[in-house]
């Protein structure tokens, strides 16, 4: 999903987020504070945002996005309402997380790390969400959902395309 982040039309958040920047600015930790500020404020950290905190903070933007991309916590993109992530560390990979990571490519017509045209999904991969027991693991909005399995994950996607587009549509 390209979506373009037009500061325009987000003034009044970019200067609430400038004033709580510059609470920040001198403080230990105020690079990764303000990269969490960002991200919960905007839902992602954009480039007009990445500039203003490397503008205020008075940090290389190389900084600020070597940081963004090395924490998986942070995106460059706008995630989908629903998040749903495959646990890739080893049990659950073993128990077969590829084939369900390609599945949900395929029925969502996106790639590891990209959001739906229409907002609503997002796809990801994690190391570990510490359930190794129940391999393989797949979270929706962090709802765990182990020992999945291929038409488990279908059956899961399509209900929550149901659930998520008729929400939609009530609005």
């Amino acid at each position: 999903m390209a979506v373009e982040f037009k500061v325009e039309e987000h003034v009044m958040e970019m200067e609430a987020f400038q004033e709580d920047l510059d609470k920040l600015r001198g403080k230990r930790g105020m690079l990764m504070q303000a990269l969490h500020l960002a991200q919960n404020r905007f839902g992602h950290i954009p480039i007009p945002v990445q500039e203003v905190i490397a503008r205020t903070l008075k940090v290389p933007m190389s900084t600020v996005y070597g940081l963004i991309t090395f924490y998986s916590r942070f995106t460059l993109v706008p995630k989908g309402k629903c998040e749903v992530s495959i646990c890739m560390g080893t049990a659950c990979y073993i128990q077969g997380a590829n084939e369900i990571l390609q599945e949900c490519e395929m029925a969502l017509g996106i790639k590891n790390g990209e959001t739906t045209e229409d907002g609503l999904f997002s796809l990801s991969t994690t190391r570990c969400v510490g359930a190794c027991g129940l391999a393989p693991v797949v979270t929706v909005n962090e709802e765990v959902h182990g020992r999945m399995d291929l038409q488990k994950m279908r059956a899961l996607l399509a209900e929550l395309k149901e659930s998520y587009e008729s929400e939609g549509e009530g609005a």
